[in-house]
């Protein structure tokens, strides 16, 4: 149908053009074979002469009321080549039931069939006559349909009633001259209460008009009503009384709350289900976390768990390249610069690494950390961090899944599913599934009603989907050794939390000069040794607040980072993790541009189509 009304206006167009482009001396020879041309057409612009309607209204052998119309339309259309015919819209549904519209037929006022067809549009069979002629002025059309279930039992229970607008309240055409005809069939006049209203005016009037009737045809009732000019969308709609009971309902009308409530109660239960199976996945990694549940404050890390490896066993553990690069300068392998580069493009104003000899190399994790940094140094050993670069980025996300996959070759992390979680996910894809049997059921059946819980169903249906992709996994979580490792950690963060005077306790006590492999405390290479870790933590601040006033006491500043006589760490530090974190993620891979946020144009994004008249 679409098609069709796109070449018609193409059509249109086209006929228009040859109009304008015939020489003048031909227009004044053929003046009475020429039609005029109006300069702005619009399909809506017409009015109807008359209409007339013929309502039958009866009980078939079921009870159910059915309706028969005949409508006779004498459109007025301009005396030029603007319409081929009219639109009519039937409604397709009445109080959550279907009315199995069906057209029966259209001709002219002889009886002659006029060509049209139908498309279902918002609720609504449309009726498009003609075809691709033009049609001007007075044209009769007579179309004839029926419907079912047209009566209704009112909420009350005290009445049934016909309840029905004669006239389409959205309209933008003009009527002359209206009448309309309502028959009763004898099983139904029968039943008449003698209530009887009718109301005119634009939708939400509640002013009468007259009502002829009941008059009796035999054992038929018939009702009239009949008015003068009435504007556009000025509607009229009769409300007749009938003995309750009178037409049997069909049962999209009664209350059903298998179809209609169940299915919207099945995907919130479907949702709850599916989120208690979310939360035993993080049950399981928090419960994989646990070893004996004590956390004993530590002032040092162990050489084979470097932060690359630490990052990988604490939960939300911060970028672990910056970290890993203070690790190496603090060990004495490397050294940070300020303001290398400047001669490669991406490095101007950007921190320097320079490769420092000698240093104890303490992890394999830290050999493939320096082999990734320094590739490409120049003689010197010296390499600056890039502002954009991509195969920088590559190798660090590498060095950050090394460190992964160390934990779990060293036996700190393992794959492991939530039996909880999967019992959980079944029971919602199960509770999900039926609600979605019932609502499809409901509408299947013609119940309106249980559009909205399918609507409700089917959004579970897809937050259940989507859920069992994440439940049905298998998680990276702890080994019982990964969990030693990681409470480890918290007592290393524990210590830098803990006030100056706590930690100077700690590490004066027996059991801390114990555990230095020297004998001794070192304050401040102990203090830098834990920096990397504060970095992973998100207390590097702090930390480095610590080492300050450690370099002050010890006159001295850090011999890895800066200025080595200055101590003030932080904003060296500072700077360096921003500046390593943002070459660590470059990347430049681009996105499609929006038009949400500005710089869109009309006619940029998808959809739009064609809208037209007849």
């Amino acid at each position: 149908m679409l098609a069709t009304r796109m070449l018609h206006a193409l059509a249109a167009v086209a006929v228009a053009g040859t109009v304008l482009l015939v020489p003048a001396a031909a227009s004044a020879a053929d003046t009475h074979h020429t039609a005029p041309v109006a300069s702005t057409a619009d399909v809506d612009d017409f009015s109807y002469a008359s209409w007339d309607a013929h309502y039958d209204v009866g009980l078939d052998e079921d009870g159910r009321s059915q309706l028969r119309v005949t409508e006779t339309l004498v459109a007025r259309f301009p005396d030029f080549d603007q319409n081929r015919g009219i639109v009519r819209g039937l409604p397709l549904t009445y109080e959550n039931a279907h009315l199995e519209t069906s057209v029966l037929s259209v001709t002219d006022e002889t009886g002659a069939a006029v060509p049209f067809e139908t498309e279902q549009e918002d609720g609504f069979l449309l009726v498009l006559t003609g075809d691709d002629d033009y049609v001007r002025g007075l044209t009769t059309y007579v179309i004839e349909y029926e419907m079912s279930d047209v009566i209704l039992h009112r909420d009350d229970g005290r009445a049934d009633e016909f309840y029905w607008d004669l006239l389409p309240l959205d309209s933008s055409q003009a009527i002359e001259s209206f009448q309309a005809e309502i028959t009763f069939d004898a099983a139904m006049a029968a039943r008449l209460t003698g209530s009887a209203r009718c109301y005119t005016g634009f939708s939400g009037s509640t002013e009468e008009c007259a009502l002829q009737g009941p008059d009796a045809e035999g054992d038929a009732a018939v009702f009239r009503v009949e008015s003068g000019e009435r504007a556009a969308g000025d509607g009229v709609t009769v409300a007749i009384g009938f003995e309750p009971g009178t037409a049997a309902q069909p049962s999209a009308r009664e209350p059903n709350t298998v179809t209609d409530t169940v299915p919207a109660l099945a995907a919130v239960g479907a949702f709850g289900l599916s989120a208690g199976g979310c939360l035993a996945v993080t049950l399981l990694k928090r419960r994989r976390r646990t070893a004996t549940g004590l956390v004993i404050a530590q002032y040092d890390v162990p050489d084979w768990m470097p932060p690359l490896l630490a990052a990988a066993i604490t939960p939300n553990a911060k970028d672990p390249i910056p970290a890993e690069i203070v690790h190496l300068a603090v060990r004495g392998t490397l050294r940070i610069e300020e303001s290398g580069g400047g001669e490669e493009p991406g490095t101007a104003g950007q921190p320097q690494l320079r490769r420092t000899p000698g240093g104890r190399i303490p992890d394999q994790l830290d050999v493939e950390s320096l082999d990734a940094l320094f590739l490409g140094a120049d003689a010197a050993g010296v390499v600056s961090l890039p502002l954009t670069d991509d195969a920088f980025a590559g190798r660090m996300n590498a060095l950050i899944q090394s460190g992964k996959s160390a934990a779990t070759s060293r036996g700190l992390t393992t794959k492991a599913r939530s039996r909880g979680a999967m019992i959980l996910q079944w029971c919602a894809i199960a509770v999900v599934a039926a609600g979605l049997g019932l609502s499809l059921w409901g509408a299947v059946s013609g119940r309106v009603t249980a559009i909205p819980a399918l609507v409700a169903v089917c959004f579970g249906a897809l937050a259940v989907l989507a859920s069992s992709l994440y439940t049905f996994s298998k998680h990276t979580v702890l080994t019982p050794e990964g969990a030693v490792a990681h409470e480890y950690l918290l007592g290393v963060r524990e210590f830098i939390r803990v006030a100056e005077a706590d930690r100077l306790q700690m590490l004066q006590s027996y059991t801390g000069a114990e555990r230095r492999q020297d004998g001794s405390v070192n304050v401040v290479l102990l203090y830098e040794r834990l920096l990397p870790y504060a970095m992973l933590f998100g207390q590097e601040d702090e930390w480095g607040g610590v080492l300050e006033s450690a370099y002050v006491r010890e006159q001295r500043g850090p011999g890895w980072i800066g200025d080595p006589s200055s101590p003030y760490l932080r904003t060296h530090l500072a700077a360096f993790a921003v500046s390593s974190h943002a070459a660590a993620t470059y990347s430049s891979s681009s996105s499609s541009s929006g038009g949400s946020s500005g710089g869109g144009f009309s006619g940029g994004g998808g959809g739009g189509g064609f809208s037209g008249g007849r």
